[in-house]
């Protein structure tokens, strides 16, 4: 509820700055570049703060025992493979399973088919780049993707709304 309150006075503070600085030149309210920016950053690093907490409290609830990367990137490898490491350019086939913070499931390969990218060419969200490198052919692992690591601002435009954070839980089936 907090959350959405915030949003919604973000769009109504962002609402007038634009307004605001539509107006004449001589209009004593049109503010400047720099007077934009302090209250954009300012709500951008508590909807940040706010999807850190929100992903925090996820995997406390879970349980799960994740590593983070640099980027932010959790992942966690619940069981090894004994095939080969995944390399850029290798051809990745995977069973997945794409979740919201919610637990609700987005997209499955049991319904959408495996999975099937080049590692390292694009074409995934960065996470899923980034996370694929650190895995082998039958490992299974669970990355959990801030969104900047997913479809950041905007999105899917399918199923994933704006700024969501996605759970991705992944076998790896092939790598050739």
């Amino acid at each position: 509820m907090r959350k959405i309150v915030f949003i919604f006075s973000l769009i109504a503070l962002i609402i007038n700055v634009f307004a605001c600085n539509r107006t004449s030149s001589t209009n004593s309210k049109n503010l400047s570049e720099e007077e934009m920016k302090e209250p954009l950053l300012k709500a951008n690093k508590y909807l940040l703060r706010q999807e850190e907490e929100d992903i925090n409290d996820f995997v406390r609830r879970y349980r799960w025992n994740m590593e983070i990367s640099g980027t932010g990137l959790r992942y966690m490898i619940d069981s090894s493979g004994s095939g080969v490491k995944v390399q850029y350019g290798n051809v990745v086939s995977l069973i997945y399973k794409v979740k919201l913070l919610t637990g609700e499931i987005i997209y499955d390969s049991e319904i959408s088919g495996l999975k099937e990218f080049v590692a390292g060419r694009g074409g995934v969200e960065s996470g899923l780049e980034e996370g694929i490198k650190l895995l082998r052919k039958g490992d299974r692992a669970k990355f959990v993707l801030p969104s900047h690591l997913a479809f950041g601002l905007l999105g899917d435009s399918e199923r994933i709304p704006p700024r969501t954070p996605i759970i991705y839980e992944i076998q790896v089936i092939d790598i050739k």
